[in-house]
């Protein structure tokens, strides 16, 4: 399900979490986010920003949600003590300690490519792989996401969570590891579930 506005994505979240009865972290969302020295925030109605020495980030905080920043803290209240409220704090609270983390920090992601002749180029921007079929599939990197390559590994990085999240899904989606001799696109940390093919069928 694609979402054009990113509260409307949020709210879907939380309540699909209290539809399915998935425990709400609301401790999490109680803790305080402490700000390195080197990030700046302010949050002007519901937009949220974050300054820090590898870019900028910027996004809408849910309505319900209210972020107070004093003393170097950022604290995430919500009125009510409801489940929704809570699962609200908690997910604001993450999303918050995410684009900290990714303007000082940032993140990564790693994917693996599996199978005879499978292969990737990177120039510039453009990520171009050899993956068994009769063309070559051509991914132009989004903004705010770098890649570099090294033999058959793809490292993306971004200080944007989400998206780098996003992209790295995208070019797995290329060619998904395929269950029997795991040939595909991975993540690094991925383990393929094996299956036994016909022959091996008893």
């Amino acid at each position: 399900m694609v979402f054009s506005d990113p509260l409307a994505e949020e709210t879907h979240f939380v309540d699909n979490r209290l539809r399915k009865g998935v425990p709400i972290m609301s401790r999490v969302g109680k803790r305080p986010v402490p700000l390195p020295d080197s990030v700046t925030v302010s949050c002007e109605g519901r937009n949220f920003t974050v300054n820090g020495p590898k870019g900028d980030l910027s996004r809408l905080i849910h309505g319900d949600a209210e972020l107070n920043i004093e003393d170097g803290l950022v604290n995430v209240i919500v009125s009510g003590e409801n489940k929704k409220a809570s699962a609200i704090q908690g997910l604001t609270r993450t999303l918050v300690a995410n684009m900290i983390w990714g303007v000082t920090q940032g993140f990564e992601r790693v994917l693996e490519l599996i199978g005879v002749g499978y292969r990737v180029d990177l120039k510039s921007n453009v990520l171009t792989f050899a993956l068994g079929y009769s063309h070559p599939v051509v991914y132009k990197l989004p903004d705010g996401i770098t890649a570099s390559v090294d033999k058959n590994r793809v490292v993306l990085r971004g200080i944007d969570k989400g998206l780098l999240g996003a992209t790295a899904a995208t070019i797995r989606g290329f060619r998904k590891p395929e269950p029997y001799k795991g040939k595909g696109i991975k993540y690094a940390e991925e383990r393929i579930r094996r299956k036994v093919g016909k022959s091996g069928a008893k």
